[in-house]
């Protein structure tokens, strides 16, 4: 592959996942801003490698992994706390859903207060979809971490949000 037709390839990439890249960073993050900061140092350290990460097969998953592996970095590194605004992630036109967005503001206010490996995890196994194995690997811890700190990040949800409690239980159980 020359060099011109992997930097098309990876244009071609971040121009189809910049909308759901940047949505996982700002679920993580929970700050517009610093979303945009961590979706572009991801791509910063992909596109140096980007020859040999669509050679190993699917670049999302090392792109997915290259992100939390950014966001864990930032929050080891800043482990003081700090407020944080909450906004609704950068969308583009879509249908009305006004009904949802009482749901979807609890929801972020409610994830904004969890310790950040525990959002990591929410936003692992619930948005992304992942299995715990799956989250393990990408969170660089065992399977056993993942499941405890699920646990707990979703015992806190219920306390903290407790007009969510359907929506958690709804998550977990189905």
């Amino acid at each position: 592959m020359t060099v011109e037709d992997a930097e098309g390839s990876f244009e071609a990439y971040v121009q189809g996942r910049i909308t759901a890249l940047s949505r996982t960073a700002y679920l993580l993050t929970g700050d517009h801003h610093l979303a945009q900061d961590l979706v572009q140092q991801t791509l910063m350290r992909v596109a140096g490698r980007w020859r040999r990460v669509i050679a190993g097969g699917d670049p999302d998953a090392y792109v997915r992994r290259v992100l939390y592996t950014q966001h864990v970095s930032w929050w080891r590194r800043h482990r003081r706390i700090r407020e944080v605004r909450v906004a609704l992630p950068p969308e583009h036109e879509s249908p009305d859903r006004s009904d949802d967005l009482a749901v979807a503001l609890a929801v972020r206010s409610a994830l904004v207060k969890l310790a950040p490996r525990q959002r990591a995890v929410l936003v692992l196994r619930y948005f992304e979809d992942l299995t715990e194995a799956q989250a393990a690997e990408v969170l660089g811890c065992s399977i056993g971490t993942v499941k405890s700190q699920t646990r707990d990040a979703l015992a806190r949800l219920r306390t903290f949000a407790p007009d969510l409690r359907g929506l958690i239980d709804a998550e977990v159980n189905g």
